[in-house]
């Protein structure tokens, strides 16, 4: 759609500089370190089998690819060349509005980013508004990070490795959260985050939040990232709602944005 390409071009024009992000200058001198996958190995995850009928009519990868594999090895391959430069490992997947493909693109850019064989990606829905990340996997967690964050469970009690995709570990959300933004601007959310950084060192975490212009929880959580994406859909996101999401990440690093469900592409991304 002309419009939103129009705006994602005037988009990048207006973002010539970054404001200092407040997690990245607590995190600085985190390096990269590389994995060795011979050594990969879990002691608190629990397996799961995802439908591969549901994982198809979600519009996620199977392990073995599929529709629309080849456009997202390369949106893996752009996000990691710009958070290698910067040895980012937090990524928040945004959106402007509901019903942009923001959990189906976080999905299926974790996928492919633990398909890479140089990371492990821990995936965690952050959408206390709406949580989805489980159900389109599939999965139906005894706990989940909203129980941590509520203080009944911990991390480890949590983690969900979901068969056919040996690298990708999955940190679900159970429940809706009243007061989630309040929450995730919260100490215990950033004692959390700071958690998954330090024991996930060689790997890259990300996000999924609510829309930016439905709930003030993404811009309440977008200082404890290192970085962001923004998911806009095509005949769906208009201009306006993509300039001002870009407007009010301003302080947030964002390593690109993806215009989804793309008429001219055939992977429908």
């Amino acid at each position: 759609m002309d419009k939103v390409r129009k705006a994602l071009d005037l988009a990048r024009l207006e973002r010539t500089q970054f404001g200092e992000n407040s997690f990245a200058a607590h995190a600085a001198g985190a390096g990269v370190t590389p994995v060795n996958l011979t050594a990969i190995t879990r002691t608190h995850t629990r397996a799961f089998a995802p439908p591969t009928e549901l994982l198809e009519s979600n519009r996620i990868l199977s392990p073995g690819g599929g529709r629309g594999a080849a456009a997202f090895r390369m949106l893996r391959t752009q996000v990691l060349q710009r958070m290698n430069a910067n040895a980012w490992r937090m990524l928040a997947v945004f959106s402007p509005g509901s019903h942009d493909g923001k959990t189906t693109t976080a999905i299926n850019l974790a996928i492919n980013l633990a398909n890479d064989h140089h990371h492990t990606v821990l995936l965690v829905d952050f959408d206390f508004r709406r949580p989805m990340l489980a159900a389109k996997l599939g999965l139906a967690p005894e706990s989940g990070v909203d129980d941590v964050l509520c203080g009944t469970a911990k991390v480890e009690d949590c983690l969900y490795q979901p068969a056919g995709f040996d690298r990708l570990v999955v940190l679900p959300a159970r429940n809706t959260l009243a007061h989630s933004s309040e929450l995730l601007a919260g100490p215990r959310c950033r004692d959390l985050v700071l958690e998954l950084h330090h024991r996930y060192a060689d790997r890259i975490v990300v996000f999924d939040l609510p829309p930016v212009l439905e709930a003030d929880d993404a811009l309440a959580f977008a200082p404890l990232v290192e970085c962001g994406l923004v998911v806009v859909a095509e005949g769906r996101t208009r201009r306006a709602d993509l300039v001002r999401t870009i407007e009010l990440l301003t302080k947030t690093p964002l390593v690109g944005t993806v215009l989804n469900r793309a008429a001219d592409a055939p992977s429908g991304y």
